[in-house]
């Protein structure tokens, strides 16, 4: 394997390559190489954030963070159908992400419940056609920190103007590393091949409604940061229910453990070091491959941007009941869905056959 082809190796990959090596000079070599492939990832990440910050606002940098995702994510995701349709397909998507978190903010819950609805659903089909590519943790993770980070007036037009530069960057990224594929599949089979009787199908709905209600009802109650709850529900509504089990049981123990390292960090390390508990949270996440571990760290990462907004106790409090109410729900809900759906799809199934 050459040192480009190592670098490219995702965190799971990386640790089973270095424990294939016997010699101990040999698996230090690559514990150097993947060492610094974090760091470049993190470098990278901070340089393109900044840049965006300063070129569209300090109020957008989490446009440059969802820009970021899609870029990374459309460098090697494929969409699964003709790339020139795809580079079309990219635009939409971004269309979306630039009005629905825009619109649901602007009308009250029930309102943007049902946008939620659409846009999700949009977000799903055309974005998640592979689920095994786990586009939806992209996407839907871009539309709700969109949503949650809302801005107004010329912050918005600036907004605008960097979605507008992230769907270019995402589509000449696609379309230089995919272009060689070829596919029969155009942009109309996308909806074409949307059917109940199809696994894909029931789950893009089921993450579609999971996450719409579950947002519906935190702002019912009125539970500020909402999003989170809305991320901590699409995070763990993997495709496959094993998956799904998974991180349901790891998804609030892994917030409660990252809470607890975040406090203990607050006030051992001196004042003025919460930014770099955001940056320590990252290169937490990049060294590590299981998903209890990534949720454990990217809390550290959470609390940094909610601290000074509510404070340490009640971040924290928000975090760990956000996530363990957005997990738990929609384990209950995936429950519920699935044989309500296969009730649906039987009975239309039946009126077609009559």
């Amino acid at each position: 394997m050459t040192f480009y082809q190592e670098l490219q190796l995702n965190q799971a990959g990386s640790k089973k390559y270095i424990a294939s090596f016997q010699d101990s000079k040999e698996k230090l070599k690559h514990i150097g190489i993947y060492l610094f492939k974090i760091f470049l990832n993190i470098a990278f990440s901070m340089v393109f954030i900044i840049l965006f910050s300063i070129i569209f606002g300090s109020e957008n940098s989490i446009a440059g963070l969802a820009v970021l995702l899609c870029v990374l994510v459309f460098r090697s995701a494929d969409l699964g159908i003709r790339a020139s349709h795809a580079v079309f397909d990219i635009f939409i998507v971004f269309s979306i992400l630039a009005v629905g978190p825009k619109v649901s903010n602007l009308v009250p819950a029930g309102g943007a419940f049902f946008i939620n609805i659409i846009c999700i659903l949009l977000l799903m089909v055309l974005g998640c056609h592979n689920v095994i590519m786990s586009n939806h943790s992209t996407l839907v993770l871009s539309y709700l920190l969109l949503q949650g980070y809302d801005v107004s007036g010329n912050a918005y037009k600036m907004r605008l103007a960097a979605l507008l530069v992230g769907a270019v960057l995402s589509a000449a990224v696609f379309y230089r590393n995919h272009r060689k594929i070829k596919y029969k599949r155009s942009f109309k089979s996308l909806f074409q091949e949307f059917d109940l009787a199809s696994a894909r199908t029931r789950w893009q709905l089921c993450l579609t409604f999971g996450v719409s209600s579950v947002m519906l009802i935190a702002s019912l109650v009125g539970i500020p940061k909402a999003m989170w709850v809305g991320i901590a529900a699409m995070s763990v509504l993997a495709p496959f229910r094993s998956d799904l089990e998974y991180r349901v049981k790891y998804r609030a123990p892994g917030n409660i453990l990252g809470s607890i390292l975040f406090l203990l960090l607050y006030y051992i390390l001196p004042e003025g070091s919460i930014a770099y508990l955001g940056i320590l949270g990252g290169i937490g996440q990049g060294l590590s491959a299981s998903y209890g571990w990534q949720t454990t760290f990217n809390g550290l990462s959470a609390l940094s941007i909610a601290v000074p907004v509510f404070g340490v106790p009640f971040a924290i409090f928000l975090r760990v009941f956000n996530n363990l109410f957005g997990s738990v729900y929609v384990w209950l809900f995936n429950r519920t869905f699935e044989p309500f759906i296969s009730f649906v799809n039987n009975k239309w199934e039946k009126s077609i056959a009559s």
